[in-house]
């Protein structure tokens, strides 16, 4: 088993970290740049940055807090939210980003993973994905449908389907976000994981629903998960990246060093 990768979750509204349930109920936690550089500093492997209503607004996304993080950090960093065009992209990797993340903008016109894999490529474009399980039917088989602008939006479209087509256009990665087990602390969707891992061959990330250690260790095993996305766990100071580590560490699941 490779190494498994540990990714704090940074969304940002309006300048502010902020947190929430299911989409819902967000709440200002923190300043990004200063949480971004404590993240650093305790050993995690990677930052996502999220402007998590640029979609919705239909603004850019704001480059002056992500170049201010990214002269903060010295490890991998996605930032996604409001990114339409390849400029768009071109300005997301200028202010110091590693990876572009494309959400919404990509469900609606799909060529722009295509063409960022030609121009950047496939290892900086990660499709972000919300999706939500829904009854199954002739449109979504899998029973899990996207949703788009911050979950706001269905778009019936099969999450299994657009998962294995973004791979064919060319994305490099997967950042999967359950819906419904965002923000809960109750453990990841290992059902809907294991679907996206088991039908892709690029990296996927598991996202929402992370509370404790033994929530990464189940997705890690259960769902082949090759990276986990946290946040509540370590924003609220329940633990630190280093005592994730060492825990998974200690039950037999690779990560990579820690402090």
């Amino acid at each position: 088993m490779l190494s498994k990768r540990i990714i704090i979750c940074l969304d940002v509204r309006e300048g502010k970290t902020t947190k929430g349930i299911k989409f819902q109920g967000n709440i200002d936690i923190g300043d990004p740049v200063a949480m971004a550089r404590e993240y650093y500093e305790q050993g995690v492997d990677e930052l996502v940055f999220y402007d998590i209503t640029a979609s919705s607004d239909k603004r850019g996304i704001l480059i002056d807090v992500v170049t201010e993080v990214a002269k903060n950090i010295f490890i991998p960093f996605s930032v996604g939210g409001g990114i339409r065009t390849l400029d768009d992209m071109h300005n997301v990797l200028d202010a110091g980003a590693e990876k572009i993340s494309v959400n919404s903008a990509a469900v609606m016109n799909p060529d722009i993973i295509n063409q960022g894999a030609k121009i950047f490529g496939s290892q900086c474009i990660v499709l972000g994905m919300d999706a939500k399980r829904v009854q199954k039917n002739k449109s979504i088989a899998s029973g899990y449908e996207v949703w788009i602008n911050g979950g706001r939006t269905p778009m019936g479209i099969d999450a299994l389907e657009w998962a294995q087509r973004a791979q064919n256009l060319g994305a490099g990665e997967i950042c999967l976000n359950s819906i419904d087990a965002d923000g809960t602390s109750d453990g990841y969707e290992l059902t809907l994981t294991s679907l996206i891992s088991g039908a892709v061959s690029i990296p996927v990330i598991a996202s929402g629903g992370a509370g404790k250690p033994e929530h990464l260790k189940d997705v890690f095993v259960k769902s082949n998960a090759d990276a986990a996305l946290i946040a509540s766990m370590v924003h609220y100071q329940l633990y630190t990246v280093s005592e994730i580590k060492s825990y998974l560490a200690g039950e037999g699941v690779p990560v990579r060093d820690f402090i």
